[in-house]
């Protein structure tokens, strides 16, 4: 059976056990008493994917980062040599040599090292902050976004864990320590920088005038679209994306599926129906979480009419914020009766874009 069929076997069993196993722990998350799952479980939830993102196979720029790796030098000795020739992103080349020093020609284990550090980064935010965490990973899973960034784009998405990781430095308004991590991240990844003027509008009550302004600046996008790429063009042109539209313009990109943009904005839309219920709630956590939703959905919506590749990349970021958010609108906003019926169509719609993803992508 495909790896990518039994990771959601993984999740089914899991299911199951959290029946009959105490797997979860009282604590005070944003000043509310919840339940939240033990760190051994949470953890013991990841390992699997952790360990195939080592064995994956050739997925995607696997071999590129295979190629970049051998590269690297074998001793700590040759690292300032080496470094001296890498252009951007050096914090994640030299990380990246470090552990080579470390673990020499070993491919497999440098990415299960990476997946490890990525994958803690989530689970330190997500079991604390999601109110099921094992729905939030079947979200990760389902939405494929453990293909596109742990088996793909490995090197933006340290920098992408690294700023969700500050989630909770940005609840307590702790900026400046924040801000400084956001420009380590920067250092893996240059696109990490995107994340803090959005840390600022992303504040307030959900769907508050940061974030209209945000809707009206995606619609003026749209409509004014190639005034948009001459603009992007020109501010791009002094810096490492210098580029970036004439690339996707000759790569013929023609935006991201539409299919796509719909399931990540489906929290961000039920947020919108049901905005009484967070404005009731005045949760802080998902407030900030309801923003980053549509900071995402909107992203998504401008890279529809763009590229696929490049403006494509930036709303994960803010999407992962999406996978405590919608785990919360289905338990607060609905029923005892239409929660089942809406959590069901949810599973099936997730694993609906799952299947269809992974079948157009030569997965299975």
């Amino acid at each position: 059976m495909s790896n990518y069929i039994l990771i959601l076997v993984w999740i089914v069993i899991l299911g199951i056990a959290a029946m009959f196993i105490n797997v979860k722990r009282p604590e005070v998350v944003c000043g509310e008493k919840v339940e939240r799952y033990y760190v051994v479980w949470a953890f013991l939830i990841f390992v699997p994917l952790i360990i195939w993102c080592g064995y994956r196979g050739n997925v995607g720029d696997t071999s590129m980062y295979i190629s970049s790796f051998y590269d690297m030098p074998s001793d700590f000795g040759g690292i300032e040599t080496y470094m001296q020739g890498v252009k951007k992103d050096k914090a994640f080349f030299c990380f990246s040599a470090v552990i080579k020093c470390l673990i020499g020609n070993k491919p497999e284990i440098y990415f299960i090292i990476l997946a490890l550090i990525q994958a803690t980064l989530l689970i330190l935010v997500y079991r604390k902050y999601s109110p099921e965490f094992l729905f939030t990973f079947f979200l990760f899973i389902a939405s494929t976004d453990y293909i596109s960034w742990m088996f793909n784009g490995i090197r933006q998405f340290m920098a992408v864990t690294i700023t969700f990781a500050c989630f909770g430095l940005i609840l307590k308004k702790k900026y400046i320590v924040a801000i400084l991590l956001i420009l380590l991240a920067s250092r893996f990844h240059g696109s990490a920088l995107i994340v803090i003027p959005f840390l600022f509008v992303a504040q307030g009550k959900a769907w508050n005038k940061k974030t209209i302004l945000i809707i009206m600046a995606t619609i003026a996008t749209v409509t004014f679209i190639g005034s948009f790429t001459n603009l992007l063009d020109s501010v791009l042109a002094e810096t490492q994306y210098t580029n970036v539209v004439s690339d996707w313009q000759s790569w013929q990109d023609d935006g991201t599926n539409i299919f796509r943009v719909l399931v990540y904005a489906v929290p961000a839309i039920l947020s919108f129906i049901g905005k009484r219920y967070l404005d009731e709630a005045n949760n802080p956590c998902i407030n900030f979480c309801a923003n980053m939703s549509i900071i995402s959905t909107a992203i998504y919506v401008v890279s529809m009419f763009t590229s696929g590749i490049f403006i494509g990349r930036l709303p994960i970021y803010f999407s992962l914020y999406s996978y405590i958010l919608l785990p919360w609108e289905l338990k607060n906003m609905f029923n005892e009766k239409s929660k089942q019926f809406i959590t069901g169509a949810a599973v099936l719609g997730y694993l609906g874009f799952y299947f269809y993803s992974i079948i157009s992508m030569g997965m299975i």
